[in-house]
């Protein structure tokens, strides 16, 4: 079993930056990834890492501004936002072990989510 634990949301203004964590336990010998969802969207994929690190992949929306890393223990994974904009406002979530491709939304594990609100 694994269990996601996000962190670091808040509220920002425009251009601003802020760092989400997603502490992970149990079979974490996995890629991981962020989703976000905004209020009346479908949840969509933001960026992903692989096990070793090696691999990375990001929504064309955040690339440039988003960092997506790993700890050396590989226990948990952060999300460096920066030059944040409004349409960044979503609750964001972490994801573990993908039954399919980085960018599919078909993850075994999710964590409960954290609000991010970015103000124009």
């Amino acid at each position: 079993q694994v269990q996601l634990v996000e962190s670091g949301g808040g509220l920002v203004q425009a251009g601003g930056s802020l760092r989400l964590s997603c502490a992970a336990s149990g079979r974490t010998h996995s890629p991981m990834a962020w989703f976000r969802q905004a209020p009346g969207k479908e949840r969509e994929f933001v960026a992903a890492i692989s096990w070793s690190g090696a691999n990375i992949l990001y929504s064309d929306s955040v690339k440039g501004r988003f960092t997506i890393s790993r700890d050396n223990a590989k226990t948990s994974v952060s999300l460096q936002m920066n030059s944040l904009k409004p349409e960044d406002t979503a609750v964001y979530f972490c994801a573990a072990h993908p039954r399919n491709k980085y960018d599919d939304i078909n993850y075994l594990h999710w964590g409960q989510g954290t609000q991010v609100t970015v103000s124009s």
